[in-house]
């Protein structure tokens, strides 16, 4: 039996001028010397999930068999709810359930997706999601889309605005000129999606859905608050292209209310909700209900290797992944803690087929950036 002896929670710099570009890590050490990696979401660097880790949880895993860890993350769940189940205590589960499973792989010589049952596929289609489009003009817009679907070949596009959530409806007529712009570009045969940010009133929400329906688009992401789960299914049930949601749902009943409100593709984040365990578990509650599971995730290091090893188990697939990239020289330079970076330029990821998560961490290059934020256990 492994036993459990170390877990560390750090954040990892990637620019000591801008403290705002850095990573939540966790790094989960056995008895017999192996190592897992878990990641958390990136909202601050992860600094208000770390400090969950270091003090609540790992104090309580030290000691215990990792092949336990369903158990004892759920445990520790229920111990510590009040600490904030909806982000921040699910995201740090989720960071443990990771390192865990990379854990459990490395122990018995298997990839993750082997332990979760088999790959329904090896090679998983990805789309550019490329954000900061509010603050773009139309002209802009078309640039950036242009520039990424010529360096990286994805199975399609998302335009996300990442306006301001406090001012819906803000510019209407200009966010939909900049989707016809984006299909005139394109042409008509290659996949869009439309990541509206939480921008919008239901009947703003319902006209620029209508626009879109025009245009082809294959989904429409978040037009409404996200905390008005009813107004969501609103939107969802007057139209026809497919509403998505889920990126801020952190629990399975949080998923099944999106569902029952008509939602029809859920968009949860590994990072944020239970890690692989939590996101299988949505897998097959989506399953059971018709819909289908297209994660939020947009991290590129351990983050997107547990994504991969999620996306493989899933039955049903019609859209690709998801390989957000906010700037070129971030995702390379973040890449350098993986000895051997992902391949791009097929449209494509293949799932790696090592034990765990599949890659292997330069722990020089790691340690070196390495920021501590709380005491360790």
């Amino acid at each position: 039996m492994a036993t459990i002896t170390n877990v560390e929670a750090f954040q990892v710099a990637w620019s000591d001028d801008v403290p705002a570009k850095r990573s939540g890590f966790v790094r989960v050490t056995t008895d017999a010397g192996i190592q897992g990696y878990g990641e958390c979401t990136p909202m601050q660097g992860g600094v208000h999930v770390l400090g969950i880790v270091a003090n609540n949880l790992a104090p309580a895993l030290v000691g215990r068999d990792p092949l336990d860890h369903a158990v004892v993350l759920d445990t520790l769940f229920h111990r510590f709810i009040k600490l904030g189940p909806e982000g921040s205590l699910t995201s740090a589960i989720a960071a443990l359930d990771i390192a865990l499973w990379d854990i459990k792989g490395k122990l018995l010589g298997q990839p993750v997706h082997k332990l979760l049952g088999g790959a329904w596929r090896t090679e998983i289609p990805f789309y550019t999601s490329l954000g900061g489009n509010a603050q773009r003009t139309v002209d802009a817009v078309v640039r950036a889309v242009e520039k990424r679907v010529k360096r990286d070949s994805p199975r399609a596009v998302k335009i996300r605005f990442d306006g301001d959530r406090t001012t819906l409806d803000h510019d209407i007529p200009g966010d939909i000129a900049k989707a016809k712009a984006v299909r005139k570009l394109v042409g008509d045969g290659f996949m869009l999606g439309f990541d509206a940010n939480n921008g919008y009133s239901v009947g703003g929400a319902i006209k620029v859905g209508r626009a879109l329906e025009e245009l082809g688009y294959a989904w429409f992401e978040e037009p409404t608050q996200h905390y008005y789960v009813k107004a969501m299914g609103e939107v969802a049930r007057r139209l026809d292209i497919v509403v998505t949601a889920g990126e801020q749902t952190y629990t399975m009943q949080g998923v099944v209310d999106l569902i029952d409100a008509g939602v029809k593709i859920i968009q949860c984040d590994p990072l944020k909700m239970g890690g692989i365990t939590g996101l299988a578990q949505c897998i097959a509650l989506a399953f059971a209900h018709g819909v289908e599971i297209v994660p939020h995730q947009t991290q590129p290091t351990i983050g997107h290797a547990a994504h991969l090893h999620l996306m493989a188990i899933k039955m049903h697939a019609t859209k690709p992944m998801e390989w957000n990239d906010p700037e070129e020289r971030d995702t390379a330079l973040m890449q350098t803690i993986m000895r051997a970076p992902w391949p791009m330029g097929n449209g494509t990821f293949r799932v790696p087929s090592g034990p765990g998560l599949g890659i292997e961490i330069d722990d020089d290059q790691l340690n070196r950036r390495i920021r501590r934020v709380a005491p360790q256990a």
